[in-house]
Order: structure tokens, then sequence, then C-alpha cells
């Protein structure tokens, strides 16, 4: 104060008397008595004696002011992350696994992938031609530091300077299942537009490509980005117009095949930014990672969601459990278990899932050595185990199992090791 000052401008409008408390001296003044408010004005009764920061107004309520935009003015972009990250909507990310945490595979371990191989999970390699030794995909491949916010990719090393032939493609694909983008209504004239954006780093740098496709391959939008600087993170965004015609599933089928092409034949290439009545899995003229020996490339962080603006990363499920569970809609593990010996080499095992998965899955037996241990009887292990008979359901499958030696029938010997015993694939 100044000693005679009695008026003073607030940084904010007021709405009323009680959203604020005022102190001269560290004493409350009272409202009404001691001061009253209109708008930005505080008036004081009497002035306040002269000194340095000696009045202060606390804002009491969490509304201090109230603003109508104008039409138009308010988008995505104006708002603050935080509010962003506030706004965000279950499964706004149509992208299952977009972080690369989990990988129940491979656990972390480099693979030298052949056609339609799935590495982290929701992710597989789709190779036109059959080769075989061009590359190979690791979780954090080069242990590079990820961008802010993640702690994981998916990394690319080409394993040799292959040229690919003009009818083939190497591509990263990521299939969404039908039921998951019913709602963007394409094939028809309501088709909504839906945004990419990704986190990518290569060796590399130039015009790389990717593409769309519906189940059949029928409709195809090439895309293209640049990568700017080598073995540096840049975030990517790719807007598509909805696409109104073809036919796109909305069932447990196939709904979307999103690509990353890692190199593609001029055949299988096309022009970036339309949809065609074609297969494509690259943009024309896009850099070939399997081109160059030794070559990286790395991708985190990606999203598919509806609409112009790419907002803040979220997972598909918003928790790493609910994560893992929509992974094992298409793909699981079974570490125990209990059968029932009914010969003296063969056991059934009646084994429920942990979440429904997508369809009726295959099941395979990842080693066939299986522990197994009966109280009273020790353990028993079979030697080149097989599944024979099944019968095997979307929530839970039985499975007939030989291999062993020495059961009795009517045991019922506890699966006894760490590892899984047993895997369920329904991926698209």
């Amino acid at each position: 104060g100044t000693g005679s000052q009695t008026a003073f401008t607030l940084s904010r409008t007021v709405a009323s008397i009680n959203d604020i408390q005022v102190t001269v001296n560290n004493v409350v003044q009272q409202p009404n008595d001691a001061y009253t408010i209109s708008g930005t004005t505080l008036t004081m009764t009497s002035a306040p004696s002269a000194g340095t920061n000696n009045v202060y107004v606390r804002y009491l309520s969490t509304t201090t002011q109230a603003i109508t935009p104008s039409q138009n003015t308010v988008s995505w972009n104006t708002l603050d992350s935080n509010i962003q990250q506030d706004l965000g909507v279950m499964f706004k990310n149509r992208i299952i696994n977009g972080n690369m945490v989990i990988d129940q595979r491979n656990a972390g371990a480099s693979v030298t992938p052949t056609n339609g191989q799935y590495t982290l999970d929701r992710f597989a390699i789709s190779i036109g031609g059959g080769e075989t030794g061009k590359l190979s995909i690791q979780q954090n491949a080069g242990s590079v530091t990820p961008p802010a916010g993640f702690t994981n990719y998916l990394g690319v090393t080409s394993l040799s300077a292959y040229t690919v032939p003009t009818a083939n493609w190497f591509s990263l694909l990521h299939e969404i299942e039908g039921l998951n983008v019913g709602d963007l209504a394409w094939g028809t004239a309501n088709a909504k537009t839906i945004t990419l954006s990704f986190w990518v780093r290569s060796s590399l740098t130039g015009t790389f490509g990717g593409a769309l496709n519906n189940s059949g391959n029928s409709r195809n939008y090439p895309y293209s980005y640049t990568i700017s600087a080598a073995n540096t993170w840049e975030y990517k965004t790719v807007t598509i117009a909805g696409d109104t015609t073809g036919t796109w599933l909305t069932t447990n089928g196939i709904g979307i095949q999103v690509g990353f092409a890692l190199g593609a034949g001029t055949t299988e290439s096309g022009t970036a930014g339309a949809w065609t009545a074609t297969r494509a899995f690259s943009a024309t003229g896009a850099t070939s990672v399997v081109g160059t020996n030794g070559a990286t490339w790395y991708i985190t962080g990606v999203m598919l969601e509806v609409g112009t603006q790419a907002t803040t990363f979220t997972t598909a499920g918003g928790s790493y459990g609910t994560e893992l569970a929509l992974c094992q809609r298409y793909y699981q593990t079974i570490n125990g278990g209990i059968g029932i010996a009914y010969d003296s080499s063969s056991m059934s095992f009646s084994v429920p899932y942990k979440v429904t998965m997508r369809a009726a899955p295959t099941a395979s037996l990842p080693s066939g050595t299986i522990v197994t241990d009966r109280a009273g009887s020790g353990s028993f292990t079979s030697s080149g185990a097989s599944i024979g008979g099944s019968n095997i359901q979307t929530n839970a499958a039985s499975l007939n199992v030989t291999g062993w030696s020495g059961l009795s029938v009517g045991w019922a010997p506890l699966i006894w090791q760490s590892a899984a015993w047993v895997n369920f694939s329904a991926e698209l």
C-alpha cells in the first residue's frame, strides 16, 4: 500500500466477494466491512498503511472468472497437455500395445522373423516373396533411450543390403479387429477421418512409407513421412480421410491393416495421400530399411484415433493390466494346470483362458517336455509331448496330450514348471 490508495486492480475478475480473502499486514479483513469487490477492482474502506507487499489477496474459488469462447475458437491444440490427458477417453487409441511394452512370445529376445510371424504383441512382419534372414526385430534393440514418456520401443535391424524385387515387400503390420473400428463407418458416406501418430528413429534419413489396407487388400491408402535427422527420435502424424467406398469389416475379422514399410518393390508401392482400389504396402520412392546392411528403424507411441488432430498418447486400455488383457484376446500362454491320466502315456487337461479369445484359438506346445508332479508319486516328465484330440472354444479348451510313461489311470498330476507349457493363438 501507499498509505492513501484504496482501489486496487486484480489480475482476474472475481464473481463474488466470498471468492477472495484479503489480508493487510497479516490481518484478515472482513468482506463488505473492510472492502468491496467489483469485477477486477478491489476497494478498501480505508487506505492500508504504506508498505511493501503488505496487502495480499487469496483466491478461494476454483471458478473466479467465466469465459464463453467465440464459436470455433477452441480446438484440441489450444488446450494444454494436462487438459488433453484429462479428456482422454478409453480406447481412443485403436492400436493395442502401441507403447511396445508387452512381448509375451519373446520376452525381449531378438528374433529373425519369417512372413506372418508376430514379434512384440499385436505387431507382425509381412514379407511378400518369402525372403528370410533379411532383418531382425527386438524389443528395445540397440538399448537407446526411448522418447520422453516411454520405456519401450520395437527395433528393426537390417541384416543385409537387400534389393527388394518389384513385386515383394517388407512391412511391420498391425491388424485392427473390425469390432474395434465399426464406429469409423468406413465404406459409407459417413466415413470418419482418422489420425495416425508415432515416434520413429532411424539410422537412415529421407522419405519413408507405409499403407492402410482393408481385409481383402482391395482398398489401399499409401502414406509417407520424413525422417530428418539420423539416430534421433522424431514425432510423426498422418491424417487420413475415411474411405467412403470398399468393404471394411466390422466383425471379429480384420478391420484395418496398418503397415509401416521397411522396403517395397515398385508394384507394391503407390502414390501417397489417396485411396485406391489396389494393394500397396508403401509410398512410391520410399526409403528401404532392408536395403542398407546394419540400418536401424525404431518405433513406439503408435496411436490411431478418430479426428484430424493427434492427441496425447494413451494406450488402448489405459493401464498395463488392461493392455495385457487386450493382447491376450489374440495370444496367451498358460503356465500351470492339472491333468487327468486316462492311460499310461496320456493326460487330459481342462484349460480355462485368462480372457475370452477373439475366436477359437490354435493350441501349440512350445516344448515337447512338460514337467508334472503328483503328490506321493514324484514328478513325471513328458518326452516329445504332442496334442491329440481336443475341444477348443473361445473361453476354454480341453486338450488330450500324449508323451508320458508310467502313469496310472485316474492320476491327477499338476503341471509344475515356470515356463509356458501351452500357447493359444487367435491372431487375425
